[in-house]
């Protein structure tokens, strides 16, 4: 076998770590020039960055490897290729050589002649003769690998010895003990703090406090100058945005600057628009730790009113479940649908640095978005977030709305009707009912016929076919866009938002390095210089989840949620536990998620005041219907049914443990067992409209009535039995026993009510509580019947009313 068959026959390694070095790799021996045996390797050439950060990073001798020699050739050729044809060459050498300048070190004739620079380049004093170097060579068979050539891995110099580290006995004592330069993360540290205006003095005084602590240096980054920082701050300043006077030459200048943050790139064409996705190796990082087997989100409509060219965010959660931009896609807004663009090579991107990555779900903002193209790309569920729609109509309700009293009825009618809808028992007619029924109230209506109602038909659609985030998620969203928005639009002259080269440096720079820093363990040090645009503590769900039950006080449609840094104090929330809940909060007033609505629903939902959130609901029907409704295929009906138990099991046992109650192990519902009542409860709700009453139909008025009390869960039943035994026991026939009792549950003519309970952890549990027809008539004449919770509302509407005439009560709320 010839050198060129024998080297194209090698393997294709490609380790699944984010950095690699020699040491990960299993190298082959192939014959060489002049019957020398050459060292070497075939990787992605796409990873070849990752292999010299991976073997720069060598604990035994600490180094960095420089680009000695480059030679390119075009990938357009007239001439037919050949086998051993070469599209690219690199020489990568370490930093420590090839020169030696050491006392008697041979210096190559090229470095020693020329003369003397102002600012010399490399590093001369580090030149110790260090003949470690490896070569990449791109071939033509196969541009999209690496052939790494790597015969001199040894850190030594010509004479066999080691020349730096800790290896060398002379390189004690000095710099040449450690790598020759600062790594990525603490020149991404310093560039980040600059970026959002920290001194040079206070980096280096906590950097330097820091190595003290830990008694001295130890590595190259400990030994951080004064003068180093001070010339990344200057050429920070010195930096400009706008390459050109032309916007699109400045974009295509920037882009062929900044090609190691650019995955997806096309200029306008007569076909295409234009389309720029950005993604840092700091924001690649970020998506494989919290994007593999969990959730990416979509922020896809920001600056549509403001920018020349709207961002559209990718964001993955960290472990508060606060969201992280991994990537950011910059387009025209008359073609933002057109994700099938640019979502490949993002995918590409993340599976070439690892490819046991796999994303567990994507969720979506907008109905338009291309649900198919994700599905075939990612080959996971898509998820519909409400946050938007919520946003937008709490914020105008605010705004357009002045009677309390109109504006708690509209915001409850909006959320019955999207939760009808996520039910299956509601369509678009039920917001023509609500512009009807609020025809006076004419600036909320206006609005919301002019920019909504043509937008509701897909929205009804994709709310009836797609599951649902909750509203964690739509917190974390929210929260990012709410920051997002402080970060970038903050500029005093508008007119320079209709630059995109101005729009892309500020993405790579400023708002890149607040968000590097809102993951950095060390940014408390920093406190002093924090502004509005630095995010401080857990989002509103993580802060609504620290207040205590106990005060938490819920008066029939009103709650009441004591403030926790002035326990005088006091917030009142409208409609508690519905997709509306409205706060007094000034948060909440300028239509964001609160932590007192997200509280007080938790708490609602608890005590079986309101009804499930729509997401858990969605999430039950989806494990009803792979149950019901299974596949031809036994083994795969057999296999669905299993997990479907396990799953709902784990849950119950879950839940038992965080409540300190018995589990709770009920089958499962059919979907439509949900709607068992749907015609009972409507009738109710519109003898309550015609009588001007506030209670929903399918709450208690009271948590002392007679219909509350009477409400006792039920024991443990055979069915429960066997759904445990179902579980644990692994046989078909244990199978088959489940399905038949399922089938009986949903047959059942015992009516039900389904509670459901939320954890601290934000997960929810299902309880099934048995109520007779009699109790249930009772139940529905007492709610239909005037009670206390209308006076409770009208003095919550007041106490809002004075929080709003008092300007000093504002500024307690707001904080």
């Amino acid at each position: 076998m010839t050198r060129w068959d024998e080297i194209l026959t090698l393997p294709v390694q490609n380790p699944t770590i984010l950095e690699f070095s020699a040491a990960d790799i299993t190298w082959s021996m192939v014959e060489g020039w002049k019957d020398s045996m050459d060292r070497l390797a075939l990787i992605p050439f796409s990873r070849v960055g990752d292999f010299v950060r991976g073997e720069s990073n060598n604990k035994a001798c600490p180094t960095r490897f420089h680009v000695e020699a480059r030679r390119r050739r075009s990938p357009t050729m007239t001439c037919k290729p050949k086998v051993d044809g070469i599209l690219e060459y690199i020489l990568y050498w370490c930093s420590f050589g090839p020169d030696d300048y050491r006392k008697g070190g041979a210096v190559r004739p090229s470095r020693s002649s020329c003369g003397k620079r102002k600012t010399p380049a490399g590093r001369p004093n580090t030149k110790r003769g260090c003949v470690c170097h490896f070569i990449v060579k791109r071939l033509i068979a196969e541009p999209s690998l690496a052939l790494v050539i790597y015969n001199h891995n040894k850190h030594v110099d010509k004479k066999g010895t080691p020349c730096h580290g800790p290896m060398d006995k002379m390189a004690v004592g000095t710099k040449a003990m450690f790598a020759p330069y600062i790594s990525d993360e603490l020149l991404l540290e310093v560039m980040s703090l600059l970026y959002v205006g920290i001194p040079v003095e206070t980096i280096m005084q906590r950097h330097t406090e820091m190595v003290e602590k830990q008694g001295g240096p130890s590595n190259r980054d400990d030994l951080l100058t004064h003068r180093y920082v001070r010339r990344l701050e200057r050429k920070m300043r010195r930096s400009v945005y706008e390459l050109d006077d032309d916007d699109a030459v400045s974009m295509n200048k920037w882009v062929e600057n900044n090609q190691d943050c650019v995955f997806f790139y096309e200029d306008f064409s007569d076909n295409d628009t234009f389309v720029l996705g950005i993604q840092t190796d700091w924001q690649l990082q970020q998506m494989i730790q919290y994007g593999s087997r969990s959730l990416l989100a979509s922020d896809s409509k920001f600056g549509t009113n403001k920018l020349k060219y709207p961002v559209h965010s990718i964001l993955v959660f960290d472990q508060q479940k606060n969201a992280i931009p991994v990537a950011w896609i910059i387009t025209p807004n008359f073609t933002h649908g057109e994700i099938h663009r640019w979502m490949g090579a993002l995918y590409d991107r993340v599976r070439t640095k690892d490819p046991t990555w796999q994303l567990g779900g994507f969720i979506i903002d907008d109905p338009l978005t291309d649900v198919r193209t994700i599905r075939e790309v990612f080959q996971c569920p898509v998820l519909i977030s409400l946050w938007r729609v919520r946003h937008a109509w709490h914020k105008n309700l605010m705004s357009k709305c002045s009677d309390f009293e109109r504006r708690s009825m509209m915001s409850k009618r909006l959320g019955e009707a999207i939760s009808s809808i996520c039910r299956g028992n509601g369509d678009i007619e039920l917001f023509q009912a609500f512009l009807e029924d609020f025809i006076d109230c004419s600036g909320f209506v206006d609005y919301f016929k002019a920019l909504w109602f043509p937008r509701l038909g897909a929205w009804t659609g994709v709310l009836k076919t797609n599951p649902l985030a909750t509203a964690e998620v739509a917190s974390a969203i929210e929260r990012y866009h709410h920051l997002l928005k402080l970060r970038l639009l903050n500029e005093a002259d508008e007119s320079i938002y209709q630059r995109a080269d101005w729009l892309v440096h500020k993405l790579g720079t400023k708002v890149h390095s607040y968000c590097w820093l809102d993951e950095f363990s060390g940014k408390d040090s920093f406190s002093r210089y924090w502004r509005s645009e630095w995010k401080t503590g857990p989002n509103p769900w993580q802060q609504g989840l620290q207040i205590p039950d106990s005060d938490i006080v819920i008066e029939g449609n009103c709650a009441r949620v004591v403030c926790q840094k002035h326990k005088d104090k006091s917030h009142a929330i409208l409609n508690p536990g519905s997709e509306l809940a409205l706060c007094d909060c000034s948060w909440s007033r300028k239509g964001n998620l609160c932590k007192h609505a997200m509280k007080s629903a938790k708490v609602c939902r608890d005590r079986g005041l309101a009804p499930p959130s729509l997401a858990l609901l969605r999430y039950y029907q989806a494990l009803a219907n792979v149950v019901h409704c299974p596949p031809n295929d036994s083994v795969i009906c057999d296999h669905a049914i299993a997990v479907a138990v396990s799953v709902r099991t784990q849950l119950d046992a879950l839940l038992s443990a965080t409540n300190g109650s018995s589990p709770d192990t009920s089958l499962f519902k059919g979907p439509q067992s949900t709607s068992d009542n749907e015609p009972r409860e409507l009738d109710v709700q519109e003898a309550n409209i015609e009588n001007g009453s506030e209670v929903p139909a399918d709450e208690d008025s009271d948590e002392d009535s007679p219909a509350c009390k009477k409400r006792k869960p039920r024991g443990p039943s055979d069915e429960d039995e066997i759904a445990t035994a179902t579980q644990v026991s692994e046989a078909e026939s244990s199978q088959a026993t489940s399905l038949r009792e399922l089938d009986r549950c949903q047959d059942s003519p015992a009516p039900q009510e389904r509670v459901r309970r939320e954890t601290s952890d934000g997960y929810e549990g299902t309880a099934v509580m048995e109520i007779s027809d009699d109790e249930e008539e009772t139940a529905a004449a007492q709610i239909t019947q005037p009670s206390e919770s209308e006076n409770s509302q009208a003095t919550c509407v007041q106490e809002i009313d004075r929080n709003q005439d008092s300007p000093a009560r504002q500024e307690r709320g707001g904080r």
